[in-house]
This record gives C-alpha cells, structure tokens and sequence, in this order.
C-alpha cells in the first residue's frame, strides 16, 4: 500500500504520532517526573530504576540534553497511547490490524527526522546521551531503539527492537542471537558476503515500539501503519534506501558488517530482571544521524527486580494479551478479561476470567493458553468476579478456590525462553495451570456467595408489615428490609421476635426467614 506524495496534497500528519507529543500527553495526566536541573548521565538509571513514573530530563549529561524513559512503566499509559481505557487495548489491536492504512513515502526535504542530518566525523555515536543501565552491564547501551531492514528475497520490511552497545564512534554491538526475522534477513546477506543496509530509530510513539513487538507475517512498515490506524509517512535514508517513520525523533542509519558473528557484546541486564550473558554478535557500522531540530533521546527500562516499572514488561503484557485472546475465542464460551502480569515481565504469568457456561470450561482455558502462547509458563483461570487485575484479588482466589492437589495442572516438555534462569541450561521446561474457579453450578450455594455490603439506599416499601413480606415468600433479612423500605433495620427484628415467640417463623436452610408451614397452611 505504499504511495508516493502528490504534490500540492497534503501527507500524513507527522506531529500527531511523534514521541514528544506523547510525552506532553503524558504529562498532562501528571504521569511524568521532570527533572529541571542537570543530571549526570551516571544517575539516570537510579532515577529509572523501579519509578511507577514516566521521567523526563531536561538538562542529561555534559550537553544537557533532553531524555525520556520509562513511558510506558505502568499499566494505564498503553491506554494513553490508542486514547482507550487500557483493557481495551487488545482487542483494538486486533481491529486495527484488520484495516489497513497507506503508507506514505514523502521527500527528505519534508520530513521532520532530516531537519538535521550528521555525516563523516560529526556523526558519532559517542556524542549521544548513552548511558550504562545496569551496574555488569558490557558498556552503555541504546536501549529504545527501533530497527529497520528488508528483505531482499520477499521485500517485505521488518521492524524489531534491539539494543545497542557503544563500541566507539563508529560502531555499536547488537543483539541477534535469538531467533528472529532480522536474524533470518541478516543470514540471507551474509550468506551474499553482502552487507545489510539497516536504520536504528531513536525516540518512537509507544505504537511503534508495540508493533516492533508483534511476531506478525507481512510488510511491518505496512503492519505500523494499521497499528496507529492512521497514514504513515515514510522517508529513505540520506545513506541508505532504508524506509523509516518520518516523524522519528532521530535515526541512526548504517549496516551491519558481513564479516557476521565477530565481536563480544553484553553481559545485559535482561527483561526477567537477570543479566544475560556475553555473547558474539553482529556489529553495527554507522554512516548518518538524522534527527529532529528539538529532538527528545530516548531510553528504555528493562530489568531489575521492579519489572512491573519497566518499559519491556509492559510491552510484553500486550503482545501475550493479544496472543490469549486469539488463543481463547475457540476455547470457552465467554472470556471476561485477560491480564499477562507486569512483574513476570509480560510473558510468564497469565490471568484469565471466564464465565462458565458449561463444565470443564476452566481446563480449556488452561489447555488453549499453554498451548498456544510460547512464552506463557503459568496460567490462572479464575470467575468473571475477579478482577485479573487486583493482585489482591487473585490472592484471595488461590486462597478460597484453590486445591493444590485438585486444581493444578503440570505438563511438561515446552519450549521455554532460554533466558529463564529457572531452566539451569535445559532446552525445555514444564507449563503449570491453576484453575481458581469456583465449582460449576455451585455458585449460588450461600457458603460459596462472596459477602458484599447490602444495596440499600433508596429503597421503595412494597409492603407493610414483615408478616406480609414473609406471606410473599422467603427472605433474607437484608430482603425484608429493602420490602419494607426501611433505612433502619431494627424494627425487622423486632417484628421476627414476635413471630418467633409466637411459634410463627421458620429458617430456610441458607438463612431465609419464612412464615411455619402451620401458618402458611392456615
């Protein structure tokens, strides 16, 4: 769907989607800690670390540049990001990816990421505002960056994030040891002896980082567009034909060097919250900088053992959200709500609420996610009256609906992320399902009814008397006080202690007050 620009026609809006605009949303909602005064880019990882808060400094550095990190570090701001409450998010991926969106290709003359363009000497990589994140991490890294590359056998372009450590001016260390399209589209060139031209974005609306993230087939320029459901303008490289967002804060473009697995990158601090260990790697070769004039750097937050806090975790909640959903509209009748949890960084602990409408709907929901979503390591399935969210009420639903040796559910034998330190080197691992539900069909059962405070307010009399009341059928109390219209309750009482005295009132057997069957029967 990519279409040039027309002239005298007026191309996509390259303000609406760009990081800073985010930002200033962001701070609109008081979701962003601002720092004023000049920060040693040696403690913005302090700052970072953890912060339930979006931070933006105005002064990093010895260049007193602008930073941002850590905007998507809560839950509700991926809802900022589509302007939909957050739980929503899922499915409105789903329905965008549907509906596709042109993209764009526009001049460098016109787009905002060529307003300043760095070549030869004065592009350096060493005079960005890098800083080291974690304390055994192999240098300072870019860790929000986003690449793109095409393929030269499909054309298709492909998008991922990957980090990047500083080697020197010239050259960064990235990360392609794990099976991924560019790992593949890396292969293909070097195969060649070719290089392969590659553009790193520095500084992306949080819907280009979430599609970045989607394993998805297709063109991923293609697939962004559909994503922020808008036209994507697009610009070539100034050094290379690499297409990227117009509207980037700042690109970093270049190649990554045939030679292939050539040099040692990391340790990296990684997203469960350990290091990942050194490993040989590809190595970027820088050509260009291109930026904005008032361009905002951006970093990333990753790992720590505050993960609910980080950037990649909560990127990780919505591509396993997405995933469960699918996963789930052929396996029960009514899914309710899907929560992957922040702290086991988005992908290993998976919530899931269901109505059941029929026995053993809990076990396949339990069977549809193990099976179907790669990363998920345990799933919870609990009823549509927990709230997924509320960890408190998860505790509460492993703690009364749950019988370990009953309810859970072990298998073994999946593919596991290798990066789990649990595994202790093993190529796969086991999958755990713990059904929290309540019992089919028993719901209703008093001993099994969750205690609320009585509804009350407002309430319109429908008799006169409690006799009357209790001639209309059994009642509990908080019934007879609502027929009675009464904002009180003690006089219920009373009038049962007259009943009773007079050998006229009986109990269900879930603590219903009824009329005895000698005065019901006359």
């Amino acid at each position: 769907m990519q279409q040039p620009a027309t002239d005298g026609e007026t191309g996509p809006d390259t303000e609406r989607f760009r990081l800073r605009s985010f930002v200033e949303l962001l701070i609109a909602h008081d979701q962003v800690e601002i720092h004023d005064d000049p920060v040693p880019l040696t403690t913005l990882a302090r700052h970072l670390d953890g912060n339930e808060k979006a931070v933006l400094f105005r002064k990093a550095g010895p260049e007193q540049v602008e930073i941002v990190g850590n905007i998507l570090g809560n839950r509700a701001r991926i809802g900022y990001a589509f302007d939909l409450p957050r739980e929503q998010v899922p499915e409105e991926i789903n329905r965008r990816l549907r509906n596709p969106q042109p993209v764009v290709e526009i001049s460098s003359a016109d787009a905002p990421v060529h307003e300043v363009i760095l070549t030869g000497d004065d592009a350096d990589l060493t005079k960005l505002p890098v800083h080291l994140q974690h304390a055994m991490d192999g240098g300072p890294y870019i860790s929000a960056s986003v690449d793109y590359a095409c393929d030269p056998e499909t054309g298709h372009r492909n998008a991922g994030i990957r980090r990047m450590m500083l080697r020197g001016p010239k050259e960064a260390g990235v990360d392609l040891t794990a099976p991924s399209d560019l790992q593949a589209i890396f292969r293909k060139v070097q195969a060649r002896g070719e290089r392969l031209p590659i553009s790193y974005v520095v500084g992306s609306h949080p819907i280009d980082l979430l599609s970045a993230s989607l394993r998805l087939p297709g063109d991923e320029i293609e697939q962004l567009a559909a994503l922020r459901g808008a036209p994507l303008a697009v610009v070539k490289g100034v050094t290379n034909d690499v297409l990227v967002p117009a509207d980037a804060e700042m690109v970093l473009e270049g190649y990554l060097d045939p030679v292939g697995w050539s040099e040692e990158e990391g340790p990296f601090g990684e997203f469960l919250g350990y290091y990942g260990i050194m490993k040989r790697n590809p190595v970027f070769c820088l050509t260009a900088i291109t930026r904005r004039r008032d361009a905002l750097f951006q970093t990333a937050t990753i790992s720590g053992n505050r993960l609910a806090n980080t950037d990649t975790a909560h990127i990780g909640t919505i591509l396993t959200e997405v995933a469960v959903w699918e996963s789930l509209k052929t396996a029960v009748r009514e899914p309710v709500a899907v929560c992957a949890t922040a702290s086991s960084g988005g992908l290993f602990n998976t919530r899931v609420a269901i109505r059941q409408r029929v026995p053993g709907e809990a076990r396949n929901a339990i069977a549809a996610v193990l099976g179907s979503i790669a990363d998920t390591k345990n799933v919870f399935v609990v009823d549509d009256d927990v709230d997924v969210t509320s960890d408190s009420q998860m505790d509460w639903a492993m703690a009364t609906r749950f019988q370990p040796d009953r309810d859970v559910i072990v298998q073994e034998g999946f593919r596991i992320i290798p990066l789990d330190p649990s595994l202790e080197g093993a190529r796969t691992g086991a999958k755990a399902g713990f059904d929290l539900t309540l019992p089919f069909g028993k719901r209703d059962r008093v001993d099994m009814t969750v205690s609320v405070p009585p509804d009350l307010d407002n309430v319109t009399a429908r008799f006169q008397t409690v006799e009357d009341a209790l001639a209309d059928g059994a009642k509990s109390f908080g019934e007879l006080v609502a027929s009675l219209g009464s904002d009180d309750g003690r006089e219920v009482v009373r009038a049962l202690d007259v009943l009773r005295t007079a050998g006229r009132l009986a109990r269900e057997e879930e603590g219903q007050y009824r009329l005895s069957d000698s005065t019901t029967n006359g």
